[in-house]
């Protein structure tokens, strides 16, 4: 059996839901939308569900996922709903909807309801993907409050760069929002992974961990809480083949590594078609038996190599971890101009292994 896989660490998910609602204060909705980041969304919402406040997803489709595998905690709809027809389904299965737009309160105006919504009424402060004008916030408000359609509106927007420790653009934000709510007397959700680790003084009733659920800090330098995150994720493998090459010789598709000295090469089964960034340099960290060394050549599609030249005790069968807890997968992604976010989601092929559960 092919030796790459994921190992997923429950125990490490519960942990960092757990500093979510410590570093905020909040309730804390955990974010498993795109299949949790490639953890699994049913698994890790049954791990969270004993404590979780309630969970987010980007559909209709995911939340219904969650709902069929048994899952009664609460699920916000971050994307809201497509369709006027979803709204019976969101009804049905007693979903939270953020509404974003005109026509999506009007919709709800004239939708025929067993009981009021939950809505999250989301402001587009600045970062200018979905949201209400400030000029229509209140309105909108005022409306879905005048329908009887809605039970409890909870204020919302979605900070563009809270992972910018020093940008001003998120005070900006908050202002435009504070503006824009004006008297309006309700909770407040602000806050996602970034914003709940960085900007403790943004208020927020209600927090979205996402890439902090599984272990990444959302940041590209040190920061005092990402620090205390633990990786949920492991990607290893193992070594399958070993080339003892002089010097001169060049390793991998496109010769974009030649040995400068003799050099023993260790082929490891894992490429891009698992999720492994195909642009990952020369140098990028991995780990072989316990011990640091590096990714060498492009990878291919199956497989990638790496320097064993100072490791001759690895071989064949040799435990190789291309991000966990020893290389982190934020290294592995700023190293090759991505983000642990897309690392993640990109898993496939891999079998999933669960512990903690």
């Amino acid at each position: 059996m092919r030796p790459a896989r994921a190992l997923i660490d429950l125990e490490a998910l519960r942990h960092n839901y757990r500093l979510a609602r410590e570093v905020s204060g909040a309730r804390a909705l955990a974010v498993v939308k795109a299949d949790a980041y490639g953890h699994g969304a049913v698994r890790c919402a049954q791990a969270l569900e004993a404590e979780a406040d309630g969970f987010a997803v980007a559909c209709i489709e995911e939340a219904l996922e969650l709902r069929y595998a048994g899952i009664r905690a609460p699920i916000l709809l971050l994307e809201g709903f497509f369709e006027a027809s979803e709204l019976s389904l969101i009804d049905q299965h007693q979903l939270w909807c953020v509404v974003h737009a005109p026509w999506q309160v009007e919709a709800i105006e004239q939708a025929r309801l067993s009981r009021p919504l939950r809505v999250w009424l989301k402001l587009d402060s600045g970062m200018h993907r979905v949201g209400l004008h400030p000029a229509e916030y209140r309105d909108a408000h005022a409306r879905l409050q005048a329908s009887g359609k809605v039970e409890k509106i909870v204020l919302m927007s979605h900070f563009a760069r809270a992972d910018e420790l020093d940008c001003p653009r998120s005070a900006e934000q908050l202002d435009i929002f504070q503006q824009a709510r004006g008297e309006l007397q309700a909770e407040v959700s602000l806050r996602n992974s970034p914003a709940i680790l960085g900007w403790p003084s943004v208020p927020s009733d209600w927090v979205r961990p996402g890439i902090m659920l599984y272990g990444a800090t959302p940041f590209e330098q040190p920061q005092a809480q990402a620090a205390r995150l633990k990786p949920v994720m492991t990607l290893e493998s193992k070594i399958i083949s070993v080339r003892e090459l002089p010097a001169g010789e060049p390793v991998g598709y496109g010769a974009r590594f030649v040995a400068e000295r003799p050099t023993r090469v260790g082929v490891v089964a894992m490429g891009y078609a698992d999720g492994y960034p195909r642009h990952a340099a020369t140098g990028t960290p991995v780990l072989v038996d316990g011990v640091r060394t590096r990714l060498i050549g492009r990878v291919s599609m199956d497989m990638l190599t790496v320097d064993l030249t100072d490791l001759p005790q690895a071989g064949l069968g040799s435990r190789v971890e291309l991000w966990g807890r020893e290389v982190l997968a934020s290294d592995v992604a700023y190293g090759c101009g991505s983000i642990p976010y897309q690392l993640f989601c990109n898993l496939k092929r891999v079998p999933r292994l669960y512990s903690g559960g």
